[in-house]
């Protein structure tokens, strides 16, 4: 952005933020690079160098590129704004994640209860595991037990995987 602003060419610009960045794929961006410093279609290069999970911000550059290149318009505005919405989108992922950690460590100690009980019952002289595994009421009980256990797990993470796609 800030070689944009100071009157760099969008080439020369891009050029230099690759070779500044610290990215996952360092690979992935130098054909990018290339391109923009050779002049070729760096909006093409862009959407080919986005992976398809997290490629979001990569993708709406190359749309701006494309604006800027068609039209004619500012590429300096466009990057800031692209910028602003990518940072508005992570903080809201980053809160929803958090507003989900509640519900994700409930889960988890739910999960957790039936075993304490068993070890409570132990310490209490009862001798749980003799009954759930030798007669076939006990049998059947842990049967049950470990099904609903399951299938409240399941559900739990179901609703959480669901409220982190409706917050993204």
């Amino acid at each position: 952005m800030a070689e944009l602003t100071a009157g760099r060419t969008p080439g020369d610009a891009l050029s230099r933020a690759i070779s500044s960045i610290d990215a996952p794929d360092p690979a992935a961006l130098k054909p990018v690079a290339v391109v923009a410093h050779d002049g070729g279609d760096v909006a093409a290069a862009l959407l080919r160098a986005a992976p398809p999970a997290g490629g979001e911000g990569l993708a709406r550059l190359a749309a701006c590129w494309q604006i800027s290149v068609t039209v004619g318009g500012g590429l300096a505005s466009l990057v800031e704004r692209v910028g602003t919405s990518l940072r508005e989108m992570e903080a809201h992922r980053q809160d929803v994640s958090a507003q989900l950690a509640g519900p994700r460590a409930t889960a988890r100690l739910l999960a957790g209860l039936p075993a304490l009980g068993l070890l409570m019952a132990a310490g209490l002289g009862m001798e749980p595991l003799p009954f759930l595994f030798g007669t076939p009421a006990g049998f059947a009980c842990l049967l049950t037990g470990l099904a609903l256990d399951a299938t409240g797990l399941w559900w739990t993470n179901r609703l959480v995987l669901k409220a982190e796609a409706a917050g993204s």
